[in-house]
C-alpha cells in the first residue's frame, strides 16, 4: 500500500487516493464464471477495501471483510496523527534499531524477533547503501500517511452494494464490539486475538472469507 512499503509514496494521502493506487495495481480484473473477488483488509487496509468496493468504481467485488478498523477517533488522536505526519523520517544507525522500532509501532513486538525475515518488509536502507551493506535504516512507512485522518465509515458503507463483514480481535484495544454493531453490518469477534489477528492466527482470519467464497 502506498506509504507503507515498496509502493511509492503519494503526494497527498486520502482513502480515495489509496484506493485508486490499489485499483491501478489491480489493473483490469478478469474473473472466470466461478471466480469471486472478496477483499480482505486490515486496519487502514480495511478502509481502503471498502473504498475499492464502492459502486462508483465498478470493480467486480463480491464482498468485503474489514479487520481491526478503528471506528472512533478522538480530537486528541487526530491531532497526534497530524503531528506524526509532519515529522521528518527518523533514521537509525543499525537494522536492529530500526527493526525494534518497527515492531513496536506496528504492534508486532512479541510476535516476531527483530531478525525475522518478515520484518524486512517494514524497513528500508538508505539509498545507495544496500549493495555495500552499510548505511542508515528507516521504517518503510511514509510518516505523511498519518495525515489520512479518520474514516467516515457510515458513508463508505453506504457506497457499497456488496456484503460487508467487520471483524475484530477480542483483545484489540482500537475498536470495540459495540462500535462495530452501531454500523449496522454483520460483525465478528475473534476470541483471544488482538489488533494483528491476521498475524496471530491467519487461519481464523481466512475463515471469515468462507461465507463469501
Amino acid at each position: 500500500m502506498a506509504g507503507h512499503g515498496w509502493s511509492p509514496p503519494l503526494p497527498e494521502y486520502s482513502f480515495a487516493a489509496l484506493a485508486q493506487r490499489a485499483a491501478d495495481g489491480l489493473g483490469s480484473v478478469r474473473l472466470g464464471p466461478n471466480d469471486r473477488l472478496v477483499l480482505l483488509g486490515h486496519s487502514l487496509g480495511g478502509v481502503v477495501a471498502l473504498a475499492l468496493a464502492a459502486r462508483q468504481r465498478g470493480l467486480p467485488v463480491d464482498a468485503v471483510v474489514g479487520l481491526g478498523i478503528k471506528v472512533a477517533w478522538s480530537p486528541a488522536e487526530l491531532a497526534k496523527a497530524e503531528e506524526l505526519a509532519a515529522r521528518p523520517v527518523t533514521w537509525f544507525a543499525t537494522r536492529d534499531e530500526a527493526a525494534r522500532r518497527y515492531l513496536r509501532v506496528s504492534g508486532l513486538a512479541g510476535l516476531f524477533a527483530p531478525d525475522h525475515p518478515v520484518v524486512d518488509a517494514g524497513l528500508r536502507r538508505e539509498d545507495g547503501h544496500a549493495q555495500r551493506g552499510d548505511g542508515r535504516w528507516r521504517l518503510a512507512m511514509d510518516p505523511a500517511a498519518f495525515a489520512v485522518g479518520a474514516p467516515r465509515l457510515p458513508a463508505l458503507l453506504a457506497a457499497v452494494d456488496v456484503p460487508v463483514l467487520l471483524a475484530r480481535g477480542e483483545l484489540d484495544p482500537m475498536v470495540t464490539d459495540a462500535q462495530l454493531k452501531e454500523l449496522g453490518v454483520p460483525a465478528a469477534t475473534l476470541p483471544g486475538l488482538g489488533h494483528n489477528a491476521h498475524v496471530e492466527d491467519p487461519a481464523a482470519v481466512l475463515a471469515l472469507l468462507d461465507a463469501y467464497l
